[in-house]
């Protein structure tokens, strides 16, 4: 249920190729707090979190915030195939969509991204240092490589079921012949892939005293070894920096569209209290 003060409204916006596929929901107050610019995670996983994903875009309404959901080129119901997306591509629709949100109000803009989304989303941001106030990241991946190898490997699982002896290595050579994969049923391009294996939380510079809410849901309050490294080398930037894990379910890969309801808590708590 949404918020008697707050309006949730689908259309496509025009891009450069073609539309993208939008969902807006508008703040529950007269003059939003700020406004939020979603960036859904990779290929499957943005299917399995749209749940999650509606529910806290919803609950930002109600602290008094706009909230842009949109579905990258190629993905969910925009225009184009998977096979034909491209990482700058995708860059210039989390562009297109915070120039939309400017227009239509004078308040700060947050990016809020999912798993491989916060490498797209940490990338926007590091291009266009004065866009945003400050990122939420839920789950984020930190390296597009190791990332990249471990969507591959389903498709090496399926292909050892069929009797083919496919490696994450051959898979790499038939994307830098140009030729296509099929993962999962998304058929990945070479282009795509070079894209994502190119991020690297840990190398990004993020922009001057960027604020940065990340959580992840882990049962460990600690964060793992990957991920410390790069909240060190954030901090060593200057960056402001914020770590919290919350308890729940990974729902961007079980089998069951499952809530967690303590995350949209805590990040709906953080820009309630945020100025």
């Amino acid at each position: 249920m949404t918020s008697p003060q707050t309006r949730v409204r689908a259309f496509h916006l025009p891009a450069a190729s073609g539309q993208r596929f939008a969902v807006f929901h508008s703040a529950s107050t007269a003059a939003p707090r700020g406004g939020f610019v979603y960036v859904h995670p990779f290929a499957e996983e943005m299917n399995k979190t749209r749940r999650m994903a509606a529910l806290q875009a919803r609950a930002f309404a109600a602290a008094g915030y706009a909230v842009l959901q949109l579905d990258l080129h190629g993905c969910g119901d925009s225009s184009g195939e998977f096979d034909a997306a491209s990482w700058d591509g995708w860059r210039q629709d989390v562009a297109l969509a915070a120039e939309w949100l400017a227009r239509e109000f004078d308040a700060p803009l947050h990016l809020w991204a999912l798993r491989a989304g916060a490498l797209l989303a940490i990338d926007a941001w590091c291009r266009d240092p004065s866009r945003f106030a400050s990122a939420l990241l839920w789950n984020p991946v930190v390296d597009g490589r190791t990332y990249l190898t471990q969507f591959l490997r389903i498709a090496v699982a399926r292909d050892a079921l069929n009797g083919t002896r496919a490696t994450t290595s051959t898979l790499r050579a038939q994307l830098e012949r140009g030729e296509h994969v099929d993962v999962a049923g998304y058929a990945l391009s070479g282009a795509l892939a070079r894209g994502v294996e190119a991020q690297h939380l840990a190398q990004a510079v993020l922009p001057t005293k960027a604020r940065v809410h990340w959580i992840d849901v882990r049962s460990s309050p600690e964060p793992p070894q990957p991920v410390a490294a790069v909240l060190s080398q954030w901090r060593s930037a200057d960056a402001n920096v914020e770590y919290s894990a919350v308890a729940g379910d990974a729902f961007w890969s079980t089998v069951e569209i499952v809530e967690v309801p303590a995350l949209i808590e805590a990040s709906t708590a953080i820009y309630a209290r945020a100025d």
